[in-house]
């Protein structure tokens, strides 16, 4: 089985778009608090601005001619002040394998590649954010050697 990655093309994007969904429906499954139910969680237009951003970078993992996965990117900048330094930071927005091809290292290969990306950027670090319950998630991530920076909490008053 050979697994490419590429930089995703505008003409990816019906492909891409089960894999969309797929990370959405995780984050309605256990957070229904928060999200809302959408077959069409990133619409054509918005993947296209994402695309032609020089600071976001899309890349796909395909095999033969099929996308099974995708990792969404964006450089970010924190202006240096009196309180931290300036940070140059790549953040993975999405990470998804089809649910059909996970357990094959396409997410290793494609968050290596994200990795390669951040090193060639010159950023300080790449960052993620993750659901506490995506456990599954959370040891991938550990295994491919990042650690926990922080935690969000809250208190719901609803």
């Amino acid at each position: 089985m050979d697994i490419s990655i590429r930089h995703a093309e505008q003409n990816d994007y019906e492909s891409l778009l089960p894999l969309f969904r797929q990370v959405h429906e995780f984050h309605v499954s256990v957070r229904p608090d928060l999200y809302k139910e959408n077959l069409t969680p990133v619409h054509r237009e918005f993947f296209e601005s994402q695309l032609m951003d020089s600071r976001q970078h899309i890349l796909v993992a395909a095999i033969s001619h099929d996308i099974v996965g995708v990792i969404v990117m964006k450089e970010e900048e924190t202006a240096e002040n009196s309180f931290v330094h300036a940070r140059k930071v790549l953040f993975v927005n999405s990470l998804c394998v089809a649910e059909t091809h996970r357990k094959m290292g396409i997410g290793e290969k494609l968050t290596k590649k994200a990795f390669d990306i951040g090193r060639h950027l010159k950023v300080d670090s790449v960052e993620l954010g993750v659901a506490e319950k995506n456990t599954s998630a959370i040891e991938f991530y550990r295994k491919m050697g990042m650690s926990t920076k922080s935690r969000k909490m809250e208190i719901s008053f609803n």
